[in-house]
């Protein structure tokens, strides 16, 4: 979504973000991670300039999105989520040799980040590292932004809190929670629904900065009521659990749901549940509204291994060295499709994926599912193999459906290759 090219009212103070310089791993003769200046396009990118930020209002054009996309807290405010006091160390590989299949053609991984514009990409099983490159001067010191990715940590957040009762269950209507919802589409519509993006509820979301996203973007920048924002858009379509669109809103509305059910903002709830348990290295950030809340369904911004962390952990179905954090069951029936749920199967919700619980499903078996964000932010996980794909990029067009075939290509090989 544009939210980088809409007016936002920057009244509230950031709290200064620490990144540490990167843990000392006992194998510091293997090598680290690969840095590179360049990357595809890099000219278009702004690199004669060093990658400069833009304003607001020009942070979406190609020669400010590589640092718009890595210091988007800096433009924005943000809610700081503390990193572990004593953080978690991934082991690492001697880098292996990675290739994949694409258009019929075989490629080394090189061949992959010399054509898209990635500005990090690491590859994780279980414990060890692989692979962790870098384009564009960014570093594993720089936070990138998450978009939509964070619309699962939103997600996995409600199964933490359904678990601690603090939200009674998930076919409990959204205003039992929001009493501002009450009387509204929004406020009618379960918990369930909104997970699994089915509320029936209009909602365009195309990126052309005149749609409904656009317009919600706006009134979260200037300070208006969250839930009155959420509640403008009231005019149900279909009924609710019987068809997939997508929808940020809906996520939004989960994130007010959090917020009024635990009594904490949402990004403290993720620093004490996940965040700190898994011991992330750096701290992260959440961009938050004129309000202070959270915008739920977007703009997380973290280090690329606390991502890589953040994928281990659901590889793990929800557990971390031994201590389940979110409900197995939770992640399991957040990443598969029941039977009575047809429109969410892959191949129907979209013409590839299917959607579980704001998570994005690969079809087929065994199984496997993303987190996914425009302009190429993804990770893939792979709970079988415990394989992990971190991918953060500044695809100049905000969604393309092409786009994905080559990151899906890679992904596939990879598991292909390593997943034994």
């Amino acid at each position: 979504m544009k939210h980088v090219i809409q007016r936002l009212i920057l009244g509230i103070a950031l709290t200064p973000l620490v990144v540490p310089p990167p843990a000392a791993h006992a194998e510091d003769a293997v090598p680290g991670p690969v840095f590179s200046d360049s990357g595809p396009d890099a000219a278009d990118y702004g690199a004669a300039a060093g990658y400069q930020p833009g304003t607001l209002q020009t942070a979406a054009r190609p020669e400010h999105l590589v640092a718009t996309y890595s210091r988007f807290d800096s433009l924005v405010p943000a809610r700081k989520v503390a990193r572990a006091a004593t953080p978690w160390s991934f082991r690492r590989a001697a880098e292996p040799a990675i290739s994949y299949t694409f258009r019929g053609e075989r490629w080394p991984i090189q061949a992959y980040l010399d054509r898209n514009p990635a500005t990090g990409l690491l590859i994780a099983k279980d414990d060890t590292i692989l692979y962790e490159h870098y384009q564009y001067a960014r570093t594993d010191r720089d936070r990138l932004l998450s978009q939509s990715m964070a619309k699962t940590i939103t997600a996995m957040l409600v199964g933490i809190a359904v678990a601690e009762n603090s939200i009674k269950s998930i076919d409990d209507v959204a205003s039992a929670y929001v009493p501002g919802l009450a009387g509204t589409e929004y406020g009618g519509t379960t918990l369930r629904a909104l997970l699994t993006m089915s509320s029936g509820v209009s909602f365009t979301e195309n990126y052309d900065g005149a749609d409904d996203i656009a317009q919600l973007t706006r009134d979260l920048a200037e300070g208006k009521d969250t839930a009155a924002s959420v509640a403008r858009f009231n005019t149900r379509v279909a009924p609710q659990a019987t068809r997939w669109h997508y929808a940020s809103s809906e996520t939004e509305v989960l994130g007010l749901v959090l917020r009024a059910a635990t009594g904490v903002p949402v990004a403290d709830y993720l620093r004490e549940k996940i965040w700190q348990p898994i011991g992330a290295e750096a701290d992260a950030s959440w961009v938050i509204d004129g309000t202070g809340q959270e915008w739920t369904f977007c703009c997380f911004n973290a280090v690329l291994r606390d991502y890589a962390r953040l994928g281990r952990l659901l590889a793990y179905d929800g557990a971390w060295e031994g201590r389940q954090l979110i409900p197995r069951q939770w992640v399991l029936d957040a990443t598969t499709v029941r039977a009575a749920d047809g429109h969410l199967a892959p191949g129907t919700a979209t013409p590839y994926f299917g959607y579980g619980y704001q998570t994005w499903l690969f079809p087929g078996e065994p199984r496997r599912f993303a987190l996914l964000g425009i302009r190429g932010q993804t990770i893939m996980v792979d709970p079988a193999s415990k394989l992990v794909l971190v991918h953060t990029a500044v695809r100049k067009k905000p969604s393309e459906q092409a786009s994905y075939a080559e990151p899906i290509a890679l992904w596939l090989s990879v598991v292909a290759q390593f997943g034994k």
